[in-house]
């Protein structure tokens, strides 16, 4: 089984739920899991999709995602983060980040790169 986490920031919810609508089959073909952030997950949840949620970012859901990093039970990451505005949990996502890194988990920040970590997936 295949788990990846789903984080975005307010301003790119719709962006990310769009970005998995699209993606859905891919996720359907490989048996993938999908973790999220609260309100991440609950966004993704009202479009049909399969999730499991979290607690929200500012709550402590990207500390929980980072910790599942550890435990290696997540095995990528897509944290669709909005540069052009300010977020007060910023060191819980610099964390994250940091042990992405540290364990080698492929963590993609916007749609682009994203694209290209679900294109290795495909069959």
């Amino acid at each position: 089984m295949y788990r990846i986490a789903v984080i975005a920031h307010d301003g790119k919810k719709a962006e990310m739920v769009q970005f998995l609508m699209q993606h859905l089959d891919v996720f359907k073909q490989n048996n993938i899991d999908l973790v999220a952030t609260g309100t991440t997950g609950k966004n993704a949840r009202k479009s049909g999709l399969e999730v499991e949620c979290l607690l929200s970012g500012p709550l402590g859901g990207d500390a929980q995602i980072a910790a599942q990093v550890a435990e290696g039970k997540i095995d990528m990451v897509l944290f669709f983060r909005d540069p052009l505005d300010k977020h007060p949990h910023e060191p819980d996502i610099q964390m994250l980040m940091r042990i992405c890194d540290v364990h080698n988990i492929p963590i993609a920040t916007n749609p682009a790169t994203a694209s290209s970590l679900i294109k290795s997936l495909e069959k």
